[in-house]
């Protein structure tokens, strides 16, 4: 088991954590955010396999289903200098994810209830995902000329590079040229 101070070191990433672990564990027996019902539970399930991606990242930033906030809100929390974007179409979700980047002081944070097919704002570096089941090739539209998909979790993606992190879990990193 890995505590959440050994796991985040920067203090004031930590605290931004905290407040979303804290608004997750309020707003999730409302809304069905996640299965896990205590802190350390949401942490591992949520924090813990995004950390050590945030070296991976290149701004602009859009996270595509951002739904519970995870690697969306997880990683503007560790990286406060990049601008992200979070795309959630469910309107619960989205009321959850403009409270939770409130509360954690993410002024780097656009929420936008709109699904990825529908956006036309201002495309990415970079997209992120986890348990969408889009496949990398239909977000490219979103993306800037060489941009890349990140994806957490999900089955083998043809075509994409693995990334072992710091945990034991993995991201993989489909680019486009």
């Amino acid at each position: 088991m890995v505590h959440e101070q050994t796991a985040v070191t920067d203090e004031r990433a930590r605290l931004r954590l905290n407040r979303y672990l804290d608004c997750l564990l309020r707003w999730a027996p409302r809304i069905n955010l996640t299965g896990a019902e205590k802190r350390l539970d949401a942490f591992e399930m949520l924090v813990l396999p995004i950390l050590g991606a945030e070296g991976l990242l290149v701004a602009p930033l859009i996270d595509v289903g951002s739904g519970n906030g995870s690697p969306g809100l997880i990683l503007a929390a560790l990286r406060p200098d990049l601008a992200f974007t979070l795309l959630e179409p469910r309107a619960k979700r989205w009321a959850f994810l403009r409270e939770a980047a409130r509360e954690m002081g993410s002024a780097n944070v656009t929420v936008l209830r709109e699904r990825s097919e529908a956006y036309r704002g201002p495309r990415a570096a970079m997209v992120t995902m986890r348990a969408v089941g889009l496949a990398p090739e239909s977000l490219r539209p979103l993306l800037l000329p060489g941009g890349s998909v990140l994806v957490f979790g999900g089955p083998p993606l043809r075509g994409a590079e693995v990334i072992p992190l710091r945990f034991g879990s993995s991201a993989q990193r489909r680019c486009f040229t």
